[in-house]
């Protein structure tokens, strides 16, 4: 397959590159600076979001578009500004992929937009699948609709188009989980908040594992929710990772506190959502380390 890929070099992007250059697919890369990137065996790097910058004329039969591209949601404190830079570059850099792919020569078998389980808002009673239909209201839930509809404007060029909401993906060196272990490596690790707070997480390999298998199922579209099928409260997720890490969990970091460090984006920590993959087990996708004490196991050991 060829296999066009926007936020490549990123943390899931570079994950995924990896995975297909192994499957022996050749892999297009859209940057913004083709030439600061290292060679690899059947990665093409091409110039996007610049001037005069027309990708699609380096691109032909492209089967597969993965969109990954946008400001990370922990680039920094929630200012106005950060959160106008937060959903300004998604909006961009998708209406940019959309306009690419309706200039190629040939239309793309699926799009594959990245969203996020923030979609549904926050609660610590609720459960939510691809079958929720009503978004949240907070700043996370207003930017993955909005996100999703522009997305969505692929459909109208007959591309099959796919909003994958990505939970907590675990992984040793990047993503949120290195600082969730911190305290505990600190001696200092405990619930944060109440630790009611519901964590939908997934292991990075059933992230690449998803995707892969999203690929090659036609009667997949619309929103899948990319999340293990335990979910966990921030309390036993603590208990199990300091069992994994043989370190005590013991210190409450309080809310407030968290508030006053972190503002708005407290929300990240402080607040949950019990989202299930109702679309991933019923068109057979088979996780890899369904549980956390799985995932964590072979993160760490």
């Amino acid at each position: 397959m060829r296999i066009l890929i926007a936020g490549g070099t990123g943390f899931i992007g570079s994950r995924l590159t990896d995975f297909f250059q192994k499957q022996g697919h050749e892999i297009y890369i859209l940057t913004r600076d083709p030439q600061k990137h290292d060679y690899k065996e059947r990665v093409s790097y091409i110039e996007w979001l610049n001037p005069h910058s027309q990708p699609e004329t380096e691109l032909e039969n492209i089967d597969v578009c993965i969109n990954l591209a946008g400001t990370s949601l922990n680039s920094g404190r929630w200012t106005d500004a950060k959160k106008q830079q937060i959903l300004e570059s998604r909006m961009i850099t998708t209406r940019e992929f959309i306009r690419i792919m309706n200039a190629l020569p040939e239309t793309p078998k699926v799009h594959i937009n990245a969203s996020a389980i923030g979609y549904y808002g926050t609660s610590q009673d609720a459960t939510f699948t691809e079958e929720t239909m009503i978004s949240g209201h907070d700043f996370l839930a207003e930017v993955c609709s909005v996100w999703e509809q522009e997305a969505q404007e692929a459909e109208s060029i007959g591309v099959r188009t796919v909003f994958t909401r990505f939970g907590i993906i675990l992984d040793k060196h990047e993503g949120a989980l290195p600082q969730i272990a911190l305290p505990y490596k600190l001696m200092a690790g405990g619930p944060l908040g109440n630790g009611e707070q519901w964590m939908s997480w997934i292991h990075i390999d059933d992230v690449i594992g998803a995707i892969d298998h999203i690929i090659h199922h036609e009667d997949i579209s619309g929103p899948v929710n990319l999340t293990a099928p335990t979910p966990q409260r921030n309390k036993d997720f603590g208990k199990t990772l300091s069992q994994v890490l043989v370190k005590p969990h013991w210190l409450k970091a309080p809310s407030f506190a968290l508030r006053t460090i972190l503002g708005e984006m407290s929300i990240l920590v402080l607040k949950g959502q019990y989202v299930y993959p109702q679309k991933l087990e019923s068109t057979g996708y088979q996780f890899k380390y369904p549980t956390l004490h799985e995932a964590l196991e072979k993160i760490y050991t």
